[in-house]
């Protein structure tokens, strides 16, 4: 059977970062004619190494999300939009709020704008997160649990979100977002924790250095990078998504970070790390423990994630023994 993707021009934006560039993989294959918009900006994602191996059959675009002029054209003509543009540093978000507003917030009504304007038809999945949640009244966290998060980079993908669904509602734009939680494996970022933890964990376990775990008792929950995209694609074509959020999970229980780094040291075969406090500027805006409560995507699209700590944590590994020296 045909997939609903082929012949079809899809604009990812971010697409040369970490999930955006593993999704125009699966996107190729199934035949799409793929564009990928991105900035650049060091701080972010974005690598072009991440489309190595795919970079002949897929257009690139150098434009960043806040230049509206530039999405207004982008935009024309696509059949689906998947919106990964954004910072997610939560601690770059208190050091410099203003930023994150732009790009998590203006930047995002800019985009629906464009669509609104010049491609009321198109179909949208936002890249949402877990961090809205803040500090969780009760575990699993499920859908209607309250909206409360604890920093600058939460509160603007918060609006960010609720900008997609207000378009869909108000405006017919066809549009849900995904709440991911911890998504990791290859082509993450690596040289520093802006993206997540365990990319410089990985990085620093590779280079024969011991990593820091902070704290180490909180619980968290995974998903492999290749069951995000499974969910994106879902997402993307089931009718029952529009104007709806779904939370991710992991595909095994929650681990705490403690025993997350000893699974690590394990499948790498050697490595060590020492516990610390957590530090306290880090401390001021952490959750404590959080898990998800993904039925409904479960339920409704019968995405079910597939690839287990263990497992993923081993293919990460191997991308990075051949890849590393791109990454940092």
């Amino acid at each position: 059977m045909a997939s609903p993707f082929s012949g079809e021009k899809v604009l990812i934006t971010g697409g040369l970062g970490f999930i955006g560039s593993t999704l125009a993989r699966r996107l190729v294959a199934d035949g799409a004619q793929v564009i990928l918009v991105d900035s650049l900006i060091p701080e972010y994602g974005g690598n072009l190494h991440n489309i190595a191996g795919i970079d002949d059959q897929v257009t690139v675009n150098i434009s960043d999300v806040r230049d509206v002029h530039s999405m207004r054209y982008l935009v024309r003509e696509c059949r689906f939009l998947f919106n990964f543009a954004g910072q997610t540093s939560h601690l770059d978000s208190m050091h410099d709020p203003y930023t994150d507003l732009e790009i998590n917030c203006r930047a995002q009504l800019s985009i629906l704008e464009a669509c609104r304007q010049h491609n009321p038809t198109v179909r949208v999945v936002f890249a949402s997160t877990r961090q809205l949640y803040g500090k969780p009244d009760y575990l699993p966290v499920d859908e209607k649990h309250l909206l409360r998060p604890v920093d600058v980079n939460g509160i603007n993908k918060m609006a960010g979100e609720w900008y997609h669904i207000l378009y869909n509602n108000v405006y017919g734009i066809s549009a849900c977002a995904l709440r991911l939680t911890n998504t990791y494996g290859p082509r993450m970022r690596v040289k520093d924790a802006r993206q997540t933890f365990v990319g410089i964990w990985i990085r620093l376990i590779l280079e024969g250095k011991p990593f820091e775990v902070w704290d180490g008792d909180q619980k968290r929950d995974f998903t492999y990078v290749d069951d995000a995209v499974d969910a994106l694609i879902l997402a993307a074509t089931h009718p029952g998504a529009c104007g709806r959020v779904f939370n991710l999970g992991g595909a095994e229980p929650p681990v705490t970070l403690k025993d997350l780094a000893a699974l690590l040291v394990r499948v790498n075969g050697s490595g060590d790390f020492v516990l610390r406090e957590f530090p306290e500027e880090r401390r001021r805006i952490d959750i404590g423990d959080y898990y998800a409560d993904d039925r409904r995507i479960r339920a409704e699209f019968g995405w079910r994630p597939n690839v287990d700590l263990a497992e993923g944590l081993t293919r990460t590994l191997a991308f990075y023994r051949e890849n590393l020296p791109h990454y940092l």
